[in-house]
């Protein structure tokens, strides 16, 4: 300081330089902080997948608990899912018949409805409903369960609530899911043949040997696949989100919330590279 002229001297020590130099010093702190704990999101979440798929190859599998929640996403999710696999069919069906009228490619409609249902239209739509009934589901019942310390009191009493927990609803969405995708694309193919029906007749068993007839086995196997996927992502997202919760009651609906958002967004993001990949193929 003894070399700096006196001039830079009074610039330094004007009141608006220091409030410009803290804002500054602060700016540079919150954006530290924010990396930091993006980072350790980032590592507690890899950690807690490594943890989940070392206790899914255990001996001491959970098979009844597995069961049950097999069950509960099931029975509870059949509903809500039956009502979208109708509409699809209808929707689709209803929005594309003016179009193929003008063109004179009726015939395609039935074909065309199955090979969009079946490819793209059923497992995403299927998994984003998944992701808000599944996904907020577990990321509430888990993070209640972290909140009234039910989970502490499980690794006290030498019970592993990684395996019993976690494992168990993973697997058990990653089971179910595809099988109400073929549910869904089944009664969307038959909403669609109601639709076709509004303005027309087609017979039952013509309907669906024109819709099968454009499907091929290429169509439906990426299809399956990737819903295995939808449901280990949301199933996973849930319970992370529901077991990593804060200690209030506040951070129950933030768990499920977040579930939602980011079990959503991996349905989205999955659902796209499957396409490139299936594209490549």
């Amino acid at each position: 300081m003894k070399n700096i002229s006196p001039d830079i001297k009074k610039f330094i020590k004007l009141p608006d330089v220091k409030k410009r130099v803290i804002k500054l010093s602060d700016k540079t702190i919150k954006t530290t902080q924010t990396a930091n704990l993006f980072l350790a999101d980032v590592g507690d979440f890899f950690l807690f997948l490594f943890r989940t798929t070392i206790e899914a190859f255990s001996r001491e599998f959970e098979f009844q608990e597995f069961l049950r929640q097999c069950y509960q996403i099931g029975n509870k999710t059949l509903p809500l899912i039956s009502v979208t696999g109708i509409v699809i069919g209808l929707v689709l069906t209803i929005q594309s018949r003016p179009v193929l009228v003008d063109f004179g490619a009726v015939s395609m409609l039935p074909g065309m409805v199955a090979v969009s249902i079946i490819r793209e239209m059923g497992p995403v739509v299927t998994g984003l409903i998944c992701a808000g009934r599944i996904g907020s589901g577990m990321g509430a019942e888990l993070g209640s369960m972290k909140v009234t310390e039910q989970i502490d009191a499980m690794e006290v009493s030498s019970t592993n609530p990684i395996r019993f927990l976690v494992v168990t609803r993973v697997l058990a969405a990653t089971l179910m899911i595809p099988l109400l995708v073929l549910y869904a694309d089944a009664l969307g193919i038959m909403g669609s043949w109601a639709g076709a029906n509004i303005k027309g007749d087609v017979p039952f068993v013509l309907f669906f040997s024109q819709a099968f007839r454009y499907i091929g086995f290429m169509d439906l196997l990426p299809a399956v696949i990737k819903t295995f996927f939808f449901g280990a992502a949301i199933g996973f997202v849930g319970c992370y989100k529901g077991y990593t919760a804060g200690r209030g009651t506040e951070s129950v609906g933030k768990a499920a919330t977040s579930a939602v958002v980011l079990s959503s967004l991996l349905v989205i993001i999955i659902d796209l590279i499957a396409v490139q990949i299936t594209d490549m193929l």
